[in-house]
């Protein structure tokens, strides 16, 4: 009974220990929440704090920023108004100058008005004078001489007729001497005005690029083993390849400009690359024809863009970009027709005339030398054909006949093309005549050679003493090309004249293509 006593006395002390050991871990744990509550709670309040600080600084960031921008508008608009009020000011100026001007002209009218009117008065004064003293001299003729009063006014008036045709003529003749003073003397003030308001660039071209290469050892190979490389480029770019003994530089030399600029994009594009083989030259070269006709369509794209033309069709706008590659005289034929064309508009515009009709008709007017390398017939022929095939308005289709004669100039825009075209001609230094011969020379030993059947392409080199003719394989066997090559060499000899002797070469290659899958 006693030990029952004792545990549950013991129990109870122990449960009493428990509680109170529990109770005071609890209290412990409660104070430590507490405190992490706390914690957390100033840091919750601290990035607050934060945020809010952030957000001031994004406030008053934004509030400098939208200040700015209203002080920028405000300046932009104030420069704006004073520009405006600067131009209001100008014309004001100018109104009030051509007021000033047509006073002085009133006032000029009304004084030469009433000169007239008094110069009228003193015709009448005279004629009346005059009258007096015909019926007076009547009188004593008729009795001087017995003669009726018909008779004697029809003697006199024939006397003064005869006088009056020697003065009409006098007068006549002074004026038209002054009319033409005036006229000789304005057109020299109307061309003095467009040349001096356009400034154009020397347009001559060279025979010649000239490609610099980092050091010689490129040269040996461009020219290939046994000059494989070199006979490829020569041969499918059509140009002459000179590597001499000149440090650095390689030469290309052609009459024809768009072969020789095509050439020089090669020959760079290679030796930029590094593989210089025959089959890596054809494939670059049929990259950079392709980038060629591209960049000529954007060439002409620009030009009418610059000259405020619309409305030309793309065929159009292509040949004009292709002019760039066109020469004639040794002038350049596009920088000649930009030159026409600005230099026409100013002189149209002197004149009174449709000036970006002028600037159209100038730059259209050589528009056939596009077309000379690939069709028969004078480039006067060519481009009025083409102008008419695409609609063009009618005065530029009589520029272009205007200009080598062809036509009277019926237009203010027409006359203008003209002038400027002589103008741009007949500058010091502009064309070279025997530079065109030569090329002449070398173009006409080209089209006997393209001519014949068979023929795939001609090009001249080496100054037009050798004419390299690539031959269909297809339609021209080993034995034809020996003919073939005899015939051109006999109808050059019967057609042109030429001192030395031309080499005639013809190039027969077969190649067969077939590829395994």
């Amino acid at each position: 009974m006693i030990e029952s006593l004792i545990a549950l006395i013991a129990a109870i002390v122990g449960l009493g220990i428990g509680y109170l050991v529990a109770k005071k871990i609890n209290d412990a744990k409660y104070e430590i929440f507490v405190e992490q509550a706390k914690a957390k709670a100033k840091a919750i309040e601290y990035e607050a704090e934060l945020i809010l600080k952030d957000a001031k600084n994004s406030i008053l960031n934004a509030e400098l920023e939208v200040k700015k921008k209203y002080e920028e508008k405000t300046h932009k608009i104030q420069k704006d108004f004073n520009q405006k009020l600067d131009d209001l000011f100008k014309k004001e100026q100018k109104l009030q100058q051509e007021e000033e001007k047509l006073k002085e002209d009133k006032e000029y009218l009304c004084k030469s008005q009433k000169h007239i009117q008094d110069l009228q008065s003193d015709v009448d004064k005279l004629k009346n004078k005059y009258q007096e003293k015909l019926d007076d001299v009547l009188k004593i003729l008729e009795h001087s001489t017995r003669l009726t009063q018909n008779e004697a006014k029809e003697i006199i008036l024939k006397k003064v007729e005869e006088n009056s045709r020697e003065q009409i003529a006098h007068i006549v003749r002074k004026y038209e001497e002054e009319a033409k003073n005036e006229a000789k003397r304005k057109a020299n003030f109307i061309i003095a005005q467009a040349t001096s308001r356009f400034a154009g660039e020397f347009a001559a071209e060279r025979l010649i690029n000239v490609i610099n290469i980092k050091n010689d050892e490129l040269k040996g190979r461009i020219i290939g083993k046994e000059g494989r490389n070199v006979k490829t480029l020569e041969m499918v770019l059509g140009v002459d390849i000179i590597i001499d003994d000149t440090p650095g530089a390689i030469i290309v030399s052609c009459f024809n400009l768009y072969r020789r600029a095509i050439a020089t994009k090669v020959i760079e594009l290679l030796v930029e690359d590094g593989r210089i083989q025959p089959a890596r030259i054809e494939e670059i070269h049929e990259k950079v024809c392709k980038e060629f006709d591209s960049a000529i369509l954007e060439e002409g794209e620009i030009i009418v863009m610059d000259l405020g033309l619309n409305k030309i069709h793309p065929e159009i706008v292509k040949l004009i970009g292709k002019l760039k590659y066109r020469a004639s005289y040794g002038q350049n034929a596009l920088a000649h027709s930009l030159e026409v064309a600005h230099l026409a508009g100013i002189i149209a515009a002197e004149c009174g005339g449709d000036e970006n009709l002028a600037r159209r008709a100038g730059i259209l007017h050589d528009i056939g030398k596009a077309l000379t390398h690939d069709f028969e017939g004078s480039h006067v022929d060519l481009g009025a054909e083409l102008c008419n095939r695409y609609k063009e308005h009618p005065v530029v289709i009589n520029a272009i006949y205007a200009h080598h004669g062809h036509e009277e100039a019926t237009s203010i825009e027409s006359a203008a093309v003209c002038a400027a075209d002589t103008l741009s001609a007949a500058r010091p230094g502009a064309r070279r005549e025997v530079l065109e011969a030569f090329l002449k020379r070398v173009s006409e030993l080209e089209d006997i050679a393209k001519s014949k059947e068979g023929i795939k392409n001609a090009y001249a080199i080496n100054a037009g003493r050798e004419i390299r003719i690539i031959a269909n394989a297809q339609l021209v066997n080993d034995d034809e090309s020996v003919l073939l090559a005899k015939e051109i060499a006999a109808e050059i000899q019967e057609k042109m004249q030429y001192p030395g002797e031309i080499k005639v070469n013809v190039i027969r290659e077969l190649r067969a293509i077939e590829y395994a899958k």
